[in-house]
C-alpha cells in the first residue's frame, strides 16, 4: 500500500471513529428544546437542521392564527473548551397559512384578504458553561445565557422584531447501565420586551424537563415539557404570554448522522394546538484547535 493510500485510510478511520464517538456522545438535543448540560468536544461543531409543522399557531400581537411551517430550523453549536459551548439558533423562513384575522395591535403589511404570510425568524446567540461534572451521587450543573436578535419584520404578523435576553440554570443526571437514561432540566428567566407598550418588559420564568432513553445503538426515545410562565397580572403584555408544549419523539442514528422526529402538543391557550418536527444532526470532526 502506498504512503498516500495509508494516509487516506488512517484519515478515514479517524473520521469514522470521531463520528461514532459523536453519535454515542453527550449533549444529544434535537428534537428537544430543553438544554442538556453536556458540552460537545472542543474544536468540533454540531450542525442541526429541521422543519416544524404547527397547527393552530397564535400571534396575539398581530391578531393572526393559522398553521405555521418553520422551514430550516437551524442550530450551530461550537465547542470552544471542555466546559464552554457557543450556540447560534434560528429559523430561516416562517410560512403561515392564515385561518383567522383579529384586530392587530401593530401595523401590518398584509393585503386585505391575504390568506398567507412569511417572514424570517429571530435568531439567538447563546453561550453554555458546564460548571460541575456529574458524580455517582450528584448531578451535573451548568449555566446558559444569551440574547434573541430582532431579525424578523413585525409588519408580517409572525415575528415581533424585539431584542430579548435570557439566562437559565441547567441540571442533569444519567441513570442505568452506561448512562442509558439521560435526564436534564432547565430553570431560568427571560426578559421579554413588550412589543406594544413603550418602555415596558415582562420578566417571564422559563423551564424545561426532558429525558432521552437509549433503546440500543441506533434508537433513542426523547421527551420533554418546555415553556415559559408570565409573571405579570392576567395574560401579560401582548406577545409575552405564557407558552408551553410537550414533545415526544425518537432519535435514529444512521450513516454518521442522527435523524429525529417528534410530535408536539401545546399546553397553554397561547401555544400551538399540535404539531410535528423532523430534523437531522451532524457532528463534525475537529475543525480547529482550541486555544489553551
Amino acid at each position: 500500500m502506498s504512503t498516500g493510500s495509508r494516509s487516506l485510510l488512517r484519515g478515514l478511520l479517524l473520521v469514522g471513529l470521531l463520528v461514532i464517538c459523536a453519535n454515542y456522545g453527550n449533549a444529544q438535543q434535537r428534537p428537544l428544546l430543553t438544554e442538556d448540560v453536556d458540552i460537545i468536544p472542543p474544536g468540533t461543531m454540531r450542525i442541526e437542521a429541521g422543519i416544524d409543522f404547527l397547527q393552530g399557531a397564535k400571534f396575539p400581537a398581530s391578531g393572526l392564527t393559522g398553521d405555521l411551517t418553520r422551514f430550516a430550523v437551524i442550530g450551530i453549536n461550537i465547542g470552544f473548551a471542555p466546559n464552554v459551548e457557543f450556540q447560534i439558533e434560528g429559523v430561516a423562513q416562517n410560512f403561515l397559512s392564515i385561518n383567522s384575522r383579529n384586530p392587530s395591535a401593530i401595523p401590518l403589511e398584509l393585503v386585505p384578504g391575504a390568506n398567507s404570510a412569511n417572514d424570517t425568524g429571530d435568531f439567538t446567540l447563546a453561550t453554555k458553561f458546564k460548571l460541575r461534572a456529574e458524580t455517582s451521587r450528584g448531578p451535573s450543573l451548568g449555566f446558559r445565557f444569551g440574547v434573541q436578535l430582532p431579525n424578523s419584520n413585525q409588519a408580517r404578523g409572525i415575528g415581533l422584531n424585539q431584542t430579548n435576553a435570557f439566562g437559565s440554570i441547567l441540571i442533569g443526571k444519567k441513570f442505568g447501565h452506561d448512562g442509558r437514561f439521560n435526564t436534564f432540566g432547565n430553570l431560568g428567566i427571560a426578559i421579554l420586551t413588550a412589543p406594544t407598550t413603550l418602555f415596558s418588559q415582562n420578566d417571564v420564568l422559563t423551564y424545561g424537563v426532558a429525558g432521552i432513553f437509549r433503546l440500543n445503538r441506533q434508537f433513542s426515545l426523547a421527551g420533554e415539557v418546555n415553556g415559559r410562565v408570565n409573571t405579570r397580572p392576567g395574560s401579560g403584555p401582548l406577545g409575552t404570554e405564557s407558552q408551553s408544549e410537550a414533545r415526544l419523539g425518537m432519535q435514529i442514528r444512521a450513516s454518521g448522522l442522527r435523524f429525529d422526529f417528534a410530535g408536539i402538543k401545546g399546553l397553554t391557550n397561547f401555544s400551538p394546538n399540535s404539531g410535528l418536527t423532523i430534523g437531522v444532526t451532524y457532528d463534525t470532526p475537529p475543525v480547529f484547535i482550541p486555544a489553551k
